[in-house]
């Protein structure tokens, strides 16, 4: 049966990866194979689920979230006929042996049920900033570390190139950290790179990866230079949290999204930015978009949704939109029943959500788009 000595070891399945150590399960599974008659191979399994229950915290383990195992080990004690259940049994094999992604990210199918951690609905519903680690969240205006933790796991492998092209305190570079990924981020305000790059490089980088932080214009930066000054040929990912018109004020340059004249030349501006990056960012992966509304002289302004036509403008297909919804914002703490006033009294809704635009390069001979 599965032995103790390999299912004891109290090792976090946070990285989702397929590991060797289910051998011992696996080799006790096959055992099972050689049952001819139904009740003494469902017999057996029940055995394996009583070892599981009683030796591992059913989260905890040889790289194995046992949670999933036991649902499927179940099944095969549920099964009506031997046939069946030795099909079972073969399947959970396979999940346990082998591997199976769609090339983009490290998630293997076989095994979908222990990635509860990620999200695939799309509305994001977060308490509460991650301030564990290197996220101290001190900088006004950036964004919730869940969200890059997210995309990571979602669009890219471990040691992608991850490119950011408004990096402010780092966020995206300090999750590369965590989950294995390469970072390479451009920040306007050098007072801000020098505290990020503090910052990044507190945080605990067992992965060995690299992350790159530059100071720079993001509407002027040779963004292909940059990437062969430190050895990248392409990114796999680009993340995009802009300043939401003039709403936060992140820097004195003139060049910063935030001082921009109107919306329009804000828009101007922003789709300089995705034309730059775009030409760093492999064919057929993702761009990815962080943006909300704007509310002035008691107009909505749909700047979320204006940036995203621009995007699209500039060879990206739309795959997909989030809707995130947060708590605890450092804007309206602790004055929600103000705001809630203000809101009665203008005839205006209290922002609470911000979009998330997923979109897809497109090859430039498909796009027909435009190149800085």
């Amino acid at each position: 049966m599965v032995s103790k000595s390999s299912v004891s070891h109290k090792k976090k399945h946070a990285d989702y990866e397929s590991v060797g150590e289910a051998d011992s399960l696996i080799d006790s599974l096959r055992n099972v194979l050689r049952y001819r008659k139904k009740d003494l191979l469902q017999k057996s399994v029940l055995e394996i689920i009583t070892e599981i229950e009683n030796e591992v915290n059913p989260r905890m383990g040889d790289g194995i979230n046992y949670l999933p195992v036991k649902e499927d080990l179940r099944q095969i004690v549920e099964a009506k006929t031997l046939a069946r259940a030795s099909y079972y049994v073969r399947r959970l094999i396979k999940s346990l042996s082998g591997t199976k992604t769609n090339g983009i990210n490290d998630i293997n199918l076989y095994r979908w049920k222990e990635y509860d951690e990620v999200l695939t609905d799309s509305l994001w519903t977060f308490e509460r900033r991650d301030t564990s680690g290197a996220h101290l969240g001190w900088y006004w205006g950036n964004f919730v570390p869940q969200i890059p933790h997210q995309l990571l796991l979602r669009y890219t492998k471990r040691g992608d190139w991850i490119l950011d092209p408004f990096a402010g305190s780092g966020t995206t570079l300090i999750e590369c950290n965590r989950l294995g990924r390469n970072g390479i981020g451009v920040e306007i305000n050098e007072d801000i790179v020098k505290k990020a790059t503090e910052l990044i490089a507190k945080e605990p980088n067992k992965y060995g990866t690299r992350s790159v932080l530059a100071i720079g214009d993001s509407t002027r930066i040779d963004f292909n230079g940059l990437c062969k000054r430190n050895h990248i040929s392409r990114v796999q990912l680009v993340i995009v949290h802009p300043p939401y018109f003039d709403i936060i004020k992140f820097s004195d340059h003139s060049e910063d999204l935030s001082n921009a004249r109107s919306v329009e030349k804000f828009l101007e501006k922003f789709g300089r930015v995705v034309r730059r990056v775009s030409s760093v960012l492999q064919d057929r992966r993702y761009l990815v978009l962080v943006a909300g509304d704007k509310y002035q002289n008691g107009e909505w302004i749909p700047l979320g949704f204006n940036m995203m036509e621009e995007v699209m403008k500039n060879g990206f297909k739309l795959t997909g939109i989030i809707a995130k919804n947060f708590e605890d914002t450092r804007a309206k703490r602790n004055q929600k029943e103000l705001w809630r006033y203000r809101a009665l009294a203008g005839g205006f809704y209290v922002f609470k959500h911000e979009y998330i635009f997923i979109f897809k390069k497109q090859k430039e001979r498909e796009s027909g788009a435009d190149r800085v």
